[in-house]
C-alpha cells in the first residue's frame, strides 16, 4: 500500500523533497527516499537497456537481415548477433522483477502526507493537540486547540470503583474461567455483561443507520496477500493472528489473519473496483468481532476488558473521491459522529490531534477520542479516526472517476478513492468506560440510549462483592 512513485519522480512532476520533509515528520529515516529514487534509477536504465536493445535488434532485422534473406544473401553472422540482442533483452526481462520487488519493497517504507494540523513531535503527552473537551470546564485557562501538556483545567469528577471491579460485581464476566479456557487476557461475559455488549452493538448500528451508513459484516479473517496489501510489516508480528491448515478452498489458500479491526476487510471490499464519482461518498458500518495479539502490549492493563485478544467493535469506514478537501471534511464528519456518540452514553471526553511521530504510515491525520474514566481519573482511548486519503486504496486497487485519456492519447493519471476510519466503539472498553461513569454505591445505571436495547432494564445491581485478588496481587501487597 505505498504512495505513488510518480510522486518522487521530479521528471514526472514529482517533488521528492516534499517526502523527505513528512519523513522528517515522521521521525523517520529521510534517506529512504533516496534509497528508493537510486533502486528506481536502476531499475529504469534496465528498462531503457532493454527498449534499445529490442530498437537494434528490430533495425537489424528489418535493415539487414531481411533484405540479405530476400536476396538469398549470406546472414548468418549478422541473425547469431540478433539472437544475442534477443537474449539480452530476455535476461533483462528476467532480472526486471527482482529489480522492481526491491524498488517497491523500499517504497513501502515511505509514509503518507502529513496534514499540516499534525503536531511535528514524539511526545504524545506533552504535545498532542487537545481539540476539543465536554464537557467544557468552567476554568479552561487556555483556548482550544492546545498542546495537552501546557492545557489547564480542573479535571472531572472522580469515583471509587474501577470498571474491572464493577464489572464483576454486577456479575458481568468470569476472568479466571476465561483464563482457564484461552489463556491470558481471556474471559467470558456473562449475563450484565452480555446484555451491554449486545446492546452498545445494536444502538451503534441504529445510530450509524440514522446517518446514511450501511451495515456490513465481513468475514473475520483475511488471506495473506489482501492482508498484505492493508496492514504495515509490524502489525503481522505484533497484532494479527496467523489461521493456518488445509481447507475446501478450490484455490489451495492456506495462509490467513485474523482481523484485528472490520477496517482491514472493509478496505478490500471493493478491490479492483472503479468507482463512479457520482457514488461517493460511500459509508460503511463494520460490525466484527476483532482479534488482537497485543504483542507489544506486556503487562498493560491486565484487570478486566480494556485491553483483550478478542471483542467486539463498530467501525466507521468512508470512501470519498481522490480530493484532500472532501477527505479532510469526512474525517471531520466521523469524528462529529463519535463524538455525538458518547454524548448520548453521557461520558465525558477530550479529542486530541496525534502526534506525527504516532502516526502509521497510512493516516494523514489521526483524532483520538479519549474517554474520561472517574475510576482510574484519567483519559483512556476509545475512538481512533484516520484519513489515509489514497494510500490503502492503492494497495487494493480502488480508484474513482472515468478512464480518461490525454491529448495525446496516454492514459491520464490513475486516481483513486481516499479511504477513511473511525472507531464508533470497541465494546470492551464501551462497557469500562459507562461502568465508571454510571457507577453508584449499589450498581450501576444504564445510560437511557441503551435502555431500549436491554429489555427496558435500567439499572444493573452489584450481585456479589469484590474480585478476590489474584496471586500476583496478593505478592505485591504482601511486600509492601
Amino acid at each position: 500500500m505505498p504512495i505513488d512513485i510518480n510522486d518522487l519522480r521530479d521528471y514526472k512532476g514529482g517533488d521528492p523533497s516534499k517526502y523527505r520533509d513528512y519523513m522528517e515528520k515522521r521521525f523517520k529515516p529521510v534517506e529512504w527516499v533516496d534509497e528508493v529514487l537510486q533502486e528506481d534509477e536502476v531499475w529504469r536504465s534496465m528498462i531503457n537497456k532493454q527498449a534499445d536493445l529490442r530498437r537494434q535488434a528490430n533495425k537489424m532485422m528489418k535493415e539487414v537481415i531481411a533484405p540479405k534473406k530476400k536476396a538469398k544473401e549470406e546472414c548468418d553472422a549478422e541473425v547469431a548477433q540478433y539472437k544475442a540482442l534477443q537474449q539480452q533483452v530476455k535476461d533483462i526481462a528476467a532480472e526486471l522483477p527482482t529489480v522492481e520487488a526491491k524498488r517497491d519493497s523500499l517504497l513501502n517504507r515511505i509514509g503518507n502526507i502529513v496534514d499540516p494540523e499534525v503536531p511535528v513531535s514524539q511526545e504524545e503527552d506533552e504535545d498532542n493537540l487537545v481539540v476539543a473537551l465536554s464537557p467544557v470546564p468552567d476554568d479552561l485557562k487556555s483556548p482550544l486547540p492546545c498542546p495537552q501538556g501546557t492545557i489547564e483545567y480542573t479535571l472531572p469528577p472522580t469515583a471509587p470503583m474501577t470498571h474491572d471491579d464493577l464489572l464483576w460485581r454486577i456479575g458481568g464476566f468470569e476472568p479466571t474461567r476465561g483464563s482457564q479456557v484461552a489463556g491470558h487476557r481471556a474471559y467470558f461475559l456473562t449475563n450484565a455483561g452480555v446484555l451491554l455488549n449486545q446492546a452498545i452493538i445494536n444502538y451503534g448500528i441504529a445510530f450509524l443507520r440514522k446517518r446514511g451508513y450501511n451495515v456490513v459484516q465481513p468475514p473475520f479473517f483475511m488471506n495473506k496477500d489482501v492482508m498484505a496489501g492493508i496492514a504495515q510489516l509490524e502489525d503481522f508480528d505484533e497484532q494479527l493472528y496467523k489461521v493456518t491448515g488445509k481447507t475446501d478452498d478450490p484455490d489451495g489458500v492456506t495462509e490467513k489473519y485474523l482481523i484485528a479491526t472490520s477496517e482491514q476487510p472493509l478496505c478490500a471490499y471493493h478491490k479492483g473496483e472503479w468507482i463512479e464519482e457520482k457514488q461517493l461518498p460511500l459509508r460503511y458500518a463494520g460490525i466484527s468481532t476483532c482479534f488482537r495479539k497485543e504483542a507489544g502490549s506486556s503487562g498493560k492493563d491486565i484487570r478486566g476488558i480494556f485491553r483483550v485478544h478478542q471483542f467486539e467493535k463498530i467501525e466507521q469506514f468512508c470512501l470519498t473521491v481522490d480530493d484532500f478537501e472532501f477527505s479532510q471534511a469526512e474525517q471531520e464528519r466521523m469524528l462529529t459522529a463519535a463524538k455525538e456518540f458518547y454524548d448520548s452514553l453521557g461520558i465525558g471526553y477530550r479529542v486530541v490531534c496525534i502526534v506525527s511521530g504516532e502516526l502509521n504510515d497510512a493516516a494523514v491525520k489521526k483524532y483520538d477520542l479519549e474517554g474520561w474514566f472517574p475510576g482510574q481519573q484519567t483519559y483512556r482511548e476509545l475512538v481512533s479516526c484516520s484519513n489515509c486519503t489514497d494510500f490503502q486504496a492503492r494497495g487494493v486497487g480502488t480508484r474513482c472517476g472515468q478512464k480518461v485519456k490525454n491529448a495525446d492519447g496516454s492514459s491520464q493519471k490513475a486516481r483513486y478513492v481516499h479511504m477513511l476510519n473511525s472507531t464508533l466503539c470497541a465494546t470492551g472498553r464501551g462497557i469500562c468506560c459507562i461502568l465508571e461513569n454510571h457507577q453508584t454505591p449499589e450498581g450501576v445505571k444504564v445510560p437511557e440510549v441503551l435502555q431500549p436495547f436491554m429489555g427496558g432494564m435500567d439499572f444493573l445491581p452489584f450481585v456479589r462483592g469484590p474480585m478476590e485478588a489474584t496471586k500476583g496481587e496478593k505478592k505485591q501487597k504482601n511486600k509492601k
